[in-house]
């Protein structure tokens, strides 16, 4: 089984990329991969001391097999780093692992990745492998497709890949045509079709938006585990995990966990959409109630 690339993105908050980057190296299959990091500029000179840190931070990096550092001298912005960033190694490679700076893996995230990406290297309705999964429990399953991409911790062919398009109008407009709306929100759990107009609005630089609609309107899947190899520590400014979003628990992970991954059959799991659409429609209450409170105690 040859190993996928890593490509990693960072920009300037030098303690969450190192401890993306030791968790990284944690995995038995780091010292046999290959490791792409894009770094791009400072936006303003606020950003330049950050900036400066992790650059010197990743020249220091050892312990994969090569390390390719590409800087930027200008602010791409996350969205156009990492569309030209896979893009690339995609080409080069065949297949990539993608990771961003706030990102820390389970020890089995580099084995899960690799060996699901071999065993779906050939169906083409499967657009991507996905290593984080919300805070929810599923009956029986190791592993399980929802319709759509992900980003928090992802791995794609250049036959996915090129399913992307970084047009969001066009995406839009194609959702509202085919009456798709409800179905991308997740049974209107979820605000994504905001969010993608937000995009076209240059209210956000998500990629990720356009990424997720790009597979759903190919009616691509992507495969989840059960329980999650990721946890995002960039959601706060502490460099620690949300507990709204979860984390990997290896004590119910191990190696022997992913000796063995069976191929399933490609369809959308009934049981795990209306769990994520359960743990979206809680955690909007949730946020909900947090507004609240902090508007009445200003």
């Amino acid at each position: 089984m040859s190993l996928a690339p890593i490509v990693l993105f960072v920009y300037n908050r030098p303690i969450h990329t190192q401890k993306t980057v030791e968790a990284l190296l944690q995995n038995e299959l780091s010292a046999d991969s290959d490791l792409y990091i894009y770094a791009d500029g400072a936006k303003n000179s606020a950003a330049i001391n950050g900036v400066q840190q992790v650059r010197k931070f990743i020249r220091s990096i050892r312990g994969f097999k090569s390390i390719h550092i590409i800087e930027s001298d200008k602010n791409l912005g996350l969205a156009e780093s990492v569309i030209r960033g896979v893009t690339e190694v995609v080409h080069k490679y065949g297949k990539v692992i993608v990771m961003e700076d706030d990102l820390v893996t389970s020890p089995y995230f580099l084995t899960y990745m690799n060996k699901c990406l071999s065993v779906y290297e050939e169906d083409e309705q499967v657009i991507s492998i996905h290593a984080y999964t919300y805070p929810i429990e599923l009956s029986g399953m190791k592993t399980f497709f929802l319709k759509g991409a992900d980003c928090w911790g992802w791995a794609t062919w250049k036959r996915g890949w090129e399913q992307f398009e970084r047009d969001g109008q066009k995406l839009l407009d194609q959702i509202k045509d085919q009456n798709l709306s409800r179905e991308f929100n997740f049974n209107n759990s979820y605000p994504y079709t905001q969010m993608l107009q937000k995009q076209i609005n240059g209210e956000n630089d998500s990629w990720a938006i356009r990424w997720y609609a790009s597979a759903f309107l190919k009616n691509r899947y992507t495969l989840y585990p059960s329980k999650s190899l990721v946890m995002n520590i960039g959601l706060d400014s502490s460099g620690t995990h949300s507990d709204s979003t979860g984390n990997y628990n290896d004590e119910e992970l191990s190696e022997e966990t992913f000796a063995h991954i069976e191929k399933i059959e490609v369809e959308e799991n009934t049981e795990a959409r209306k769990s994520f659409e359960a743990f979206f429609r809680k955690n909007a209450k949730v946020g909900l109630k947090q507004r609240l409170i902090n508007f009445l105690t200003r």
